[in-house]
């Protein structure tokens, strides 16, 4: 079953409001096998929602609208539905009884507009939306769906989960579907296809789909099945390939986060971990400190933007300062072990680096990181270079610090590495 997205509203086109609503949808279908083809954004313009009907319908078995259902004048999504699919609009007396019940329980006046929502369609099947005022909308032509919703993201998800979803799997026969995604940290996409590339052969020689999926800092991959969960064993037994050949890199799977992950490792093992940051700007400490219960493992922080700072706080030598500057091995390594000593922690991970946009030289450009993570035992210090961008190259260190300590723990990290 194919099905297309059509996102109404001109904060979206703007960028004053992120698209969540369809990447909620994107996912969610996907689960019970509904084949998302297209996501088109226009605006609240009469003529472009039916001509983006009218090209969907094209396309797709199901069409999913979002937004312009509000009470005032710029909601037009209502009205010109009605007029595309030659419709009268008609007092739905359930959603009328359920808006008065709205108002009434927050003790507000109910206004003409309000009043005017429960104008429905006769053309379409109401769906209820149990968590606001606007109703959505089934309509029906030529073996076609469309389905209107509110697009604030509660009441679209509350009656795509109790609405649509029951009545899709009812009245169409889906094709059943199965993914599975791993989290990969330290290999760019180009890279990581490279270093996979005969393992990919297989898989999609097996009839099986792959999808990259690259962010700041990672790289997920997606295996599909259209058997269902039939091939569910094979998609493990061929991602445990991968996991066993590059451990350094594969840190988890689906909604898992470095973090998340990384505090697990850290209970299970007993240890504590705390940061001395420079160039991340207590970013990395937010990070690990994003887990509920991280309070069992993280101990603290000590944010050293400023030389100053660096040999006060934590005791980096003047001499190391000035012979080899802040961006370099001897003082982010300085920075980790004397930050685990101070902190009393098993494990600190210390970042110095030129974030950018300003400051780089020849010797140490803009994107060059220091990254050091101190045990008991040693010190273990990498440098990398993750280009101009000041808010990725924070993005980046942060996850690539977490990996490092993550794979030190765990001993899968050599000094070579």
């Amino acid at each position: 079953m194919r099905a297309e997205i059509l996102s109404i509203g001109d904060e979206l086109l703007i960028g004053q409001t992120i698209n969540t609503n369809a990447s909620w949808l994107g996912q969610e279908c996907s689960k019970i096998g509904i084949q998302i083809v297209q996501v088109t954004t226009i605006s609240d313009e009469k003529q472009l929602i039916k001509e983006a009907v009218d090209a969907a319908f094209l396309r797709s078995d199901v069409v999913l609208v979002t937004g312009g259902l509000g009470p005032t004048k710029d909601d037009i999504t209502k009205y010109t539905l009605c007029e595309y699919f030659d419709s009268e609009l008609e007092v739905h007396l359930p959603t009328l009884q359920k808006i008065e019940a709205f108002f009434a329980e927050r003790k507000r006046p109910m206004l003409e507009v309000n009043i005017r929502q429960a104008e429905l369609p006769k053309k379409c099947e109401i769906l209820e939306n149990r968590y606001g005022t606007a109703a959505g909308m089934w309509f029906t032509q030529n073996d076609r769906v469309l389905i209107s919703m509110p697009g604030v993201p509660y009441e679209m998800k509350g009656i795509m989960l109790e609405e649509v979803f029951p009545r899709i799997k009812e009245r169409f026969v889906l094709k059943a579907m199965y993914h599975k995604t791993i989290l990969t940290q330290g290999l760019g996409e180009s890279f990581l296809a490279e270093a996979i590339k005969d393992w990919e052969n297989e898989v999609r020689a097996a009839g099986l789909g792959l999808a990259y999926l690259p962010s700041p800092g990672m790289v997920k991959l997606r295996l599909s099945s259209y058997q269902g969960i039939a091939r569910k064993e094979e998609i493990n037994a061929y991602f445990t390939v991968l996991e066993d050949r590059f451990p350094q890199y594969i840190y988890g799977t689906e909604e898992d986060t470095l973090p998340s992950v990384l505090g697990k490792i850290l209970i299970n093992n007993k240890n504590t971990i705390g940061t001395v940051e420079s160039c991340t700007g207590g970013a990395l400490a937010k990070s690990i400190v994003s887990v509920a219960g991280s309070s069992a493992y993280f101990q603290g922080s000590i944010l050293t933007y400023s030389n100053d700072l660096k040999k006060k706080l934590v005791h980096v030598s003047s001499d190391n300062l000035e012979k080899f500057g802040a961006v370099s091995q001897q003082v982010v390594e300085q920075m980790a072990v004397n930050g685990r000593e101070l902190l009393g922690v098993d494990w600190c991970i210390s970042t110095s680096g030129v974030a950018g946009p300003e400051g780089g030289s020849e010797e140490k450009p803009v994107g060059t990181i220091w990254i050091a993570i101190a045990s008991k035992e040693k010190v273990f210090s990498k440098q990398f270079n993750f280009g101009n961008n000041r808010e990725r190259n924070i993005e980046m260190t942060v996850l690539t610090a977490l990996n490092l300590v993550r794979c030190k723990i765990l001993g899968i990290l050599s000094e070579k590495n």
